[in-house]
């Protein structure tokens, strides 16, 4: 269950990040929207019931794949929808925050035509701190940001409503306002400034944990290689990241090796035990998982089912 909602998920869910393509300032370069269809569809037939998008995934682009891989989908048969807003962009295509009320009800309106339904299952809202920068969005603006949404959830715009990227002093401040029902963070081996403080105040508090980027946006899916890095699109977002560059990439690599061993001997792939590796903790609820070929989807979703001694934890952790 998330959180305190009646939503029973699913241990892995479909992230839609580089479904969007490579067409906007965090793209992941080109991609085919069969492929994206073909994708999402294949996460459904393997079991995963949610699926995660967002508005400024491809400036829109992703929730009308999901939509259009959905079509096709009875509704009994189709998975949860989980989207976010705070993101918003020109007709020039320039991605910048905000998190007036004004424009977070314009997003949902957006979101809603975009993924043709009439209610979210999970609306998140992101960004409280800016991406790729220090800023952190100043109190007012984020109440008032929490209470737009706490009205959508009251008007039926959507089910339950989660935030992204949120610290604990945000949190208290937000609970304050309207329930929340989950977190989404990026969490994995090579990113755990979350478990000290975040996880265990979420538990403390019913909230849900959704975690993210688990492979670390491919470093850690065991196909990296520093040949495929310098060979990225131009517009692949991951040339900028620091985890892409020295001295990340080399100790980056370097538990990606680890995690190959120890997924030999469990027959699954490196992948699979970085996934698995997070959903071990148990201040997790799930985990977002992000693909944009169907045999990715193969390779990923055996990870609910990979257990991992505590000696293969420790030999990952230490790495």
């Amino acid at each position: 269950m998330l959180g305190t909602s009646d939503l029973s998920i699913t241990p892995i869910g479909l992230g839609t990040w580089a479904i969007g393509g490579g067409d906007w300032i965090f793209g992941w370069g080109p991609q085919k929207d069969s492929e994206s269809i073909e994708t999402i569809r294949r996460a459904i037939d393997n079991g995963v019931n949610w699926i995660d998008t967002a508005a400024a995934y491809g400036l829109g682009r992703s929730e009308s794949m999901v939509a259009r891989a959905l079509r096709a989908v009875p509704r009994r048969e189709r998975p949860y929808i989980f989207t976010e807003c705070s993101l918003v962009w020109d007709e020039l295509g320039n991605v910048s925050p905000s998190l007036e009320a004004r424009s977070i009800r314009q997003e949902a309106e957006s979101s809603l035509r975009r993924l043709e339904i009439d209610c979210f299952d999970l609306y998140q809202l992101g960004w409280p701190v800016e991406p790729n920068t220090s800023s952190r969005a100043d109190t007012r603006s984020l109440e008032e940001a929490w209470s737009t949404m706490a009205a959508l959830q009251r008007e039926g715009k959507t089910r339950f409503i989660g935030v992204s990227n949120c610290d604990v002093g945000q949190l208290e401040r937000l609970r304050e306002i309207a329930p929340v029902t989950s977190l989404q963070v990026p969490h994995s081996l090579l990113r755990r400034g979350v478990e000290d403080g975040t996880l265990p105040f979420c538990a403390g508090h019913t909230i849900g944990v959704i975690a993210d980027s688990s492979m670390q946006w491919g470093l850690l899916s065991g196909k990296m290689t520093r040949e495929r890095i310098d060979a990225l699109p131009h517009n692949d977002w991951r040339r900028r990241s620091p985890y892409f560059r020295e001295p990340m990439l080399t100790r980056a690599l370097a538990v990606a090796e680890r995690l190959r061993t120890i997924g030999s001997r469990q027959r699954c792939t490196p992948g699979e035990v970085a996934i698995a590796w997070t959903l071990h903790n148990r201040n997790i609820t799930a985990t977002s998982v992000g693909v944009r070929h169907a045999h990715q989807v193969d390779e990923v979703v055996g990870a609910a089912s990979v257990h991992l001694s505590v000696q293969e934890r420790h030999d990952l952790e230490s790495a």
